[in-house]
């Protein structure tokens, strides 16, 4: 039995598994690729001219730029080497994403990029903006009646829901959001309050994003956003790795060939891990390495990629059940436009359990008082798993959190404390 079909042996039994990517090309593989470092730029430049409006929605952004902190988490560090018994050379940073502002995720990113942008380029066909105006402008009545008129929908398992509904329903748009069976109720119930359509499905988040899209065919004043397949969302999540290279200048931190950069990045359809990837290889090239982080019965874009079958496949072709408390990464088939990508970007990808999830989840509320939902904290597993040295930065990226109802989050604490107690 060879490596790769030991892994998927592994994979199908459930058990937890690292796999390293052996088709990764170096960073000379970026200049073939249909999307470039100018992309990445242009998206930032627009953020920057929807500032003032975001400001002015949302004035808890403060300057209308929807960023997280850096936070080095030397107690959890100790945590995770006591509790998996490795040192992890270097230093251990948590991208907080977990606390974006607006939809307290990292699909603020992406999905208020992609929103923004449609805006923008409805605006200006109408010729209402301009590239030079205050973006301020678009929060007038005017504009709100003027967006009423168009549709927005989305498939979502929860969190790119918020973020879509959060941006769409501030700006006017009628928007619509598909949520699979995972989606947790109280983000059901957040979309309502916002102003959102909010339609159930019984099944899971493919199926989602198909009724959504074929909704949106119907209308031809409806938009959809495909978190299967959207280069725009893409686009808004690789501008992360922009921000993050002010924050690592701002701590002092430089990333050479002796200072290696290690990120672990939580994955369900791919978009957000892979915007972020595609970003941070842009800029730090062949010295950063980047692995994706999946449940053990969701795990999708490793075997899109393990077998070669990218998004025609999905988990229950291999009888994985596709069921996992980590909402935002209970997906079935990963993205077509990401496999492409991370076919040749990405180092690795390892799966993880959801007994750990929650152990890790109670590990960082006691020693760092950061509060994430289980999914966030599926990339501290990661610096437990590689080889480094002490000159390494390892960055955990902490993907959802910040809305988690207080009564659902303190269970899920207690869960935690209960499964490293036996």
């Amino acid at each position: 039995m060879n490596y790769e079909e030991r892994i998927l042996e592994e994979i199908i039994s459930l058990q937890p598994v690292f796999w390293e990517n052996k088709k990764k090309k170096d960073s000379n593989v970026l200049k073939e690729m249909e999307l470039s470092y100018e992309d990445i730029i242009d998206a930032e430049k627009r953020l920057r001219r929807f500032a003032p409006l975001i400001k002015k929605l949302f004035p808890e952004t403060e300057d209308g730029i929807i960023e997280s902190p850096l936070i080095e988490i030397c107690d959890m560090k100790d945590e995770l080497e006591e509790l998996y018994n490795k040192d992890i050379n270097g230093r251990l940073f948590l991208k907080c994403d977990s606390h974006l502002k607006v939809a307290g995720s990292i699909k603020a990113r992406g999905g208020i990029y992609e929103v923004l942008k449609h805006a923008e380029n409805l605006a200006i066909k109408e010729n209402l903006l301009s590239l030079d105006d205050d973006y301020s402008k678009l929060s007038d009545e005017k504009f709100k009646k003027f967006f009423s008129n168009y549709k927005i929908a989305v498939g979502s398992t929860g969190n790119l829901g918020l973020s879509i509904g959060i941006i769409s329903a501030a700006l006017g748009f009628k928007v619509t959001v598909h949520m699979s069976r995972d989606a947790k109720e109280w983000k059901k119930n957040l979309l309502r309050q916002k102003g959102a359509v909010v339609i159930e499905h019984s099944e899971d988040y493919s199926k989602a994003v198909e009724k959504g899209r074929e909704e949106c065919l119907k209308d031809d004043r409806a938009y959809f956003i495909d978190d299967e397949n959207s280069k725009d969302l893409f686009l808004g999540y690789s501008v992360a790795a922009l921000r993050l290279f002010n924050q690592l200048k701002k701590e002092g931190i430089t990333i050479d060939e002796k200072h290696k950069l290690y990120v672990y990045l939580p994955c369900g359809v791919g978009g957000a891990p892979g915007g972020i990837t595609f970003g941070l290889k842009h800029i730090f090239k062949d010295n950063v390495h980047c692995y994706f982080a999946e449940p053990t019965h969701s795990p999708c874009m490793l075997l899109g990629l393990l077998t070669g079958r990218h998004s025609s496949i999905h988990v229950k072709d291999y009888g994985i059940d596709n069921i996992t408390e980590a909402d935002g990464l209970a997906v079935g088939s990963p993205s077509k436009l990401v496999c492409k990508i991370a076919d040749k970007l990405i180092d690795g990808i390892y799966t993880i359990d959801d007994d750990e999830l929650f152990k890790l989840l109670f590990l960082i509320n006691q020693s760092e008082k950061i509060k994430v939902e289980p999914s966030a904290v599926a990339g501290l597993l990661g610096p437990t798993m590689v080889n480094s040295d002490e000159n390494s930065i390892h960055i955990a990226w902490a993907t959802g959190g910040l809305f988690v109802p207080e009564n659902l989050y303190n269970n899920m604490v207690y869960k935690g404390k209960e499964l490293l107690n036996k």
